[in-house]
């Protein structure tokens, strides 16, 4: 088993990846695929991951384990415990529940045995009302086993009175407030569904004559599976032997998606709503160009999320782009800082600068986003520290100055750097000679909405920029937190 350290100061100072989900039925040895889908969603989650298979001689079998899916998951001797043709996983990033001390009780997929049979399931977001739904449960005798919200919907299904498990989940979910997509499996079942908003992505691929659910299509693309559509927002997909069905548990509302998800969070090869998030990255360069334009001689991605914006960037601007900045590409989350005096290197342990590259010039550095500012400053120090002559940022999201509580695990608002400062204020803490975010505006145009962000029914979610919360987060009202003022 292996277990994950502390993150790395350079990823301590981004947004962490939710999770990621992934099922297969249909296919001999599902787990497999299983295990590549996930490998391909790592970068979702980091900290853990898990697999639950079902063969019709050896029932449910399951596999949870801390750390990487490659240190797991590739070892047959392991694999071969989850046979059978149906099976699903999920990698983890601790969004609730004990973040940073995670038990191997809080790994997912869950397992419950129910009167009509077992059933496991694998989450991807937050609920947001998690936590009246436990104390309810818990007076009513309910035993928790872990400190997930995600084990609510369990419990919920267990007090349904329907009979058969899809119809059991659509009466739990219907109390749950929040964000979800989930993979779930019965005995002859594979079932996936996205809450009303469809706040986090969820796509169905097919492979032979075999079903894929995945959270995103670069993880259907590792098994050789086929894009077939989107889950629907508030849609529940069933299917048993060999046949889709597809079902609307809930009222049909207008859909939220995450916009954040277009900005770092999935992977530039995936497609999101029908376009590539590489192409929409790109763009985002191409309007920040527009919106921030600077007089210099180089534009340099922060790597590797930076990369696509930093590309259009450069080619809207008539700059030439060039990898000032270079990331060492074996430095994982794994490595093991043993002395002060190394973890006092920080970020350098990660990224290194071109320095025959950076000197005398003026530089634009391209991120996608600045959530504390930590990380923001340590580098700048190393392109000033290379001989750069000045050192401009260009930001590929609008200042994140509000909490995701949808499935991110994002600092405290006072720890947010645009919470508490103006875009001057935050330039002239970064020290750099200037620092300009795209406008929310501009990043709706670049992903597709030509006339910009509706004020009045937004198209996204985008709530971590706006204050503006499509599902009032319950739980965190009740704990203090305060909403956006009306304007």
């Amino acid at each position: 088993m292996s277990v994950m350290p502390p993150a790395h100061p350079f990823d301590d100072d981004k947004l962490k990846e939710e999770c990621g989900v992934f099922g297969v039925v249909g296919v001999a040895d599902a787990a497999n695929f299983v295990a590549l889908g996930l490998h391909a969603l790592q970068h979702r989650g980091q900290e853990a991951g898990g697999i639950v298979a079902h063969d019709a001689e050896q029932g449910f079998n399951s596999a949870r384990r801390f750390g990487y899916v490659r240190d797991n998951f590739t070892k047959q001797s392991l694999m071969e415990t989850l046979p059978g043709p149906l099976a699903i996983g999920h990698v983890r990033y601790s969004t609730a529940g004990t973040k940073g001390n995670t038990a191997i009780r809080d790994v997912q997929p869950f397992f419950g045995e129910f009167s009509m049979g077992g059933a496991a399931i694998a989450h991807n977001g937050n609920i947001t009302n998690a936590d009246a739904l436990k104390r309810e449960l818990i007076d009513r005798g309910s035993i928790f086993q872990s400190s997930s919200d995600s084990e609510c919907i369990i419990h919920l299904m267990a007090r349904s009175l329907q009979r058969k498990v899809p119809e059991r989940m659509m009466d739990a979910l219907r109390r749950v407030e929040g964000a979800f997509s989930i993979v779930a499996m019965t005995r002859t079942k594979l079932i996936g569904v996205r809450d009303p908003l469809g706040v986090r992505p969820l796509v169905l691929g097919k492979l032979g004559d075999g079903w894929v659910l995945s959270s995103e299509t670069c993880a259907l693309d590792i098994i050789g599976a086929d894009f077939i559509r989107e889950v629907e927002p508030g849609e529940m997909v069933v299917v048993e032997k060999g046949e889709l069905h597809s079902l609307r548990p809930f009222q049909p509302a207008k859909s939220r998606f995450c916009i954040f998800e277009h900005v770092y969070f999935s992977r530039p090869d995936s497609i999101l709503g029908g376009q590539s998030v590489y192409t929409t990255r790109r763009e985002i360069g191409v309007e920040l160009a527009r919106e921030a334009p600077v007089e210099a001689d180089l534009v340099c991605p922060v790597p590797d999320s930076g990369t696509p914006a930093a590309i259009g960037y450069s080619q809207e601007a008539g700059i030439p782009y060039a990898m000032g900045i270079i990331r060492n590409q074996y430095m994982g989350r794994t490595f093991i800082e043993p002395t002060e005096q190394i973890r006092n290197m920080g970020v350098r342990l990660k990224l290194n600068v071109n320095r025959a590259l950076i000197k005398g010039k003026r530089v634009v550095l391209v991120d996608d986003s600045v959530v504390r500012g930590t990380t923001s400053r340590k580098i700048k120090e190393m392109i000033l520290d290379a001989g750069a002559k000045e050192v401009h940022f260009r930001i590929a999201s609008p200042p994140t100055a509000w909490p995701c509580f949808y499935g991110v695990d994002t600092p405290q608002r006072e720890k947010l750097l645009a919470a508490t400062m103006s875009e001057d204020e935050m330039r002239d803490h970064l020290q750099v000679d200037s620092l300009k975010f795209i406008s929310l505006d501009g990043l709706y145009r670049a992903v597709g909405e030509a006339k910009g962000r509706d004020p009045a029914r937004p198209q996204y979610c985008d709530a971590c920029f706006s204050g503006d919360y499509p599902v009032e987060p319950a739980d965190q009202i009740d704990k203090g937190f305060e909403l956006k003022a009306a304007e």
